[in-house]
């Protein structure tokens, strides 16, 4: 590969690595850090320092103060006092908030973060007593501006176009892009990320069987992210990609994930990322199609329209020489995506309906299950044989209806049963229901759980995420302390000499299969490098 080292070439010897001077104002910033209340681990990978280091500074606490008083007592005694635990708590929960409306492309105004602030601050206030209740917060844009410069925020969409400007016009750009590469309804596709809580029952259910303290908050709030999509012409669905935020639950072990009837792929969030997104349209999005348009008389080529998400790469069209890839405008996207037109809330349906018949099948009838216990036994496996029955029910016909605003040409005329109607299924969900013994269960329930999971993340849902990251902070502290010290250079170069034996490795295979899944194996194994690799340049940024 041109410019690359080769893998055998002798490595350039380097030099003494120099010792970080750590300044009596940075002891200081750990110190109050700590007070108010932050793990070890995340001060760490906020300041950028050694674990090994920070501790060290803990442990010295009382020597670092004193000689703090001695040289500057009025600086130190502002430097410990100035931000609450509420205060640093809250602005760690708005980001996450932010970083998922960024995810879910939803576009914000300055006055609708203000106002999460504010409400985070008040929820945190309550939950800490009376102690933090003199503290007075108002969100102000003195506040804001100060915020963005504390916090790497993620590019979120702000709200500053007009609703409906270019939504007349862009059928019109379409068009004259799909006659230029003289593409067919078979030819054309449209993905989009949509969130799913997979162990989310409507209301009247379990508070009758078995009480809402029992059902437990983790496992109902419990959501993972799947990308669904297909073409115009509404005959191929592609495979779900399903991202999850354990890579290896206790449900799947013993399973082989290449078999799986979905993508599985993991984030700690449950987000898609532009690196899972790459992934996915190089090593599954080309093959399918190729494979598709082989088996339809197809030419081999395809144009893929996608929205303006930060998790979708702007390159994509640079990795195929057969996949065009166009992206919506963010004033566009909402209102003429194809995948947005309700067909999300369609297939949360069909999965509520199938875990209900799921239900009913392994509860009814002597020496069963209750559905007590079904439900307490109900896992992620079962949830993602429940999405694959789902997401292949979807009828043909309602996967070209899609295409009505933004390709009207494209769209066959169905009669009403040739598609799934949403109300039909929510009262096939009700019905369900009653022969589970949820009696109290109505069509209302039903449409409001469907809504939830396109709702933002509630304040609640916000201080859970904290505290499994916490958690996840913690098991991670361990790491060998030769894992961390790899710097970001040695992390790249590292990369590009895997990239290199990867392609050597595979240049002599025809073999499309076998060389997806020694790509896999690799990434997998080097994992959490990339993971390491990606920390530390969120946290240079921050630094900077």
């Amino acid at each position: 590969m041109p410019g690359k080292r080769p893998l055998n070439a002798t490595p350039t010897p380097r030099s003494k690595r120099e010792r970080k001077a750590i300044t009596l104002d940075i002891k200081l910033e750990v110190l109050r850090r700590f007070e108010v209340g932050e793990k070890l681990s995340q001060i760490a990978k906020t300041l950028g320092l050694a674990v090994s280091t920070v501790a060290t500074i803990r442990d010295n606490k009382e020597k670092i103060k004193a000689s703090s008083q001695i040289t500057t007592p009025m600086r130190a005694s502002r430097l410990t006092r100035h931000r609450s635990a509420v205060m640093e708590n809250m602005e760690r929960l708005l980001s996450v908030w932010l970083e998922d409306q960024s995810q879910r492309n939803v576009p914000l105004s300055v006055s609708a973060i203000q106002e999460k602030a504010k409400s985070l601050f008040d929820d945190l206030q309550r939950e800490q007593g009376e102690s933090s209740q003199t503290e007075k917060f108002s969100a102000s844009k003195g506040w804001f501006v100060r915020f963005k410069e504390r916090h790497c925020l993620p590019h979120f969409k702000m709200n500053s176009n007009p609703p409906g400007s270019n939504v007349d016009t862009y059928p019109e750009v379409l068009k004259s892009i799909i006659e230029e590469g003289e593409y067919t309804p078979w030819q054309v596709f449209n993905v989009d990320e949509t969130g799913l809580y997979w162990k989310r029952m409507p209301g009247g259910t379990f508070n009758s069987v078995e009480g809402k303290a029992e059902m437990g908050f983790k496992s109902s709030q419990d959501r993972l992210m799947l990308l669904l999509g297909g073409n115009a012409a509404g005959d191929f669905k592609l495979k779900p990609l399903l991202v999850y935020h354990s890579e290896d639950p206790v449900a799947l072990r013993g399973f082989s994930k290449p078999n799986l009837p979905v993508i599985w792929r993991s984030n700690k969030k449950a987000w898609a990322t532009r690196g899972i997104f790459h992934e996915w349209f190089t090593y599954f999005f080309c093959p399918a199609v190729e494979k598709y348009c082989a088996q339809n008389n197809l030419t081999n080529k395809a144009l893929l329209i996608l929205d303006s998400a930060p998790c979708h790469p702007v390159n994509l069209s640079d990795l195929s020489d057969n996949v065009r890839v166009e992206y919506l405008q963010d004033s566009t996207a909402d209102a003429i995506q194809p995948m947005g037109q309700g067909v999300a809330s369609i297939f949360k349906a069909h999965y509520l309906r199938r875990t209900f018949e799921h239900i009913l099948e392994a509860t009814d009838g002597e020496d069963k299950a209750t559905v007590r216990e079904f439900w307490r036994k109900y896992d992620i496996m079962d949830a993602v044989d429940n999405i694959a029955v789902a997401w292949e029910e979807l009828k043909p016909a309602t996967m070209n209806s899609l295409w009505k605003k933004i390709w009207p040409e494209c769209v066959q005329f169905h009669s009403v049963p040739q598609t799934d109607n949403i109300v039909r299924l929510q009262q096939n969900i009700v019905s369900l229901a009653q022969n589970v013994a949820f009696e109290e269960v109505v069509e209302t329930d039903v449409g409001q759980l469907l809504q939830s999971h396109e709702e933002d993340l509630s304040n609640e849902e916000l201080m859970q995420l904290e505290q499994e990251r916490a958690a996840g902070e913690e098991e991670s502290e361990d790491a060998p302390l030769a894992l961390r010290q790899l710097t970001t250079e040695a992390l790249s170069a590292a990369f590009s000499h895997f990239e290199a034996g990867l392609q050597i490795l595979t240049s002599t295979s025809p073999d499309d299969e076998w060389k997806l899944k020694i790509s896999r194996a690799i990434n997998d194994a080097i994992n959490c490098y990339r993971e390491l690799y990606n920390e530390k340049k969120r946290r240079s940024k921050q630094l900077s």
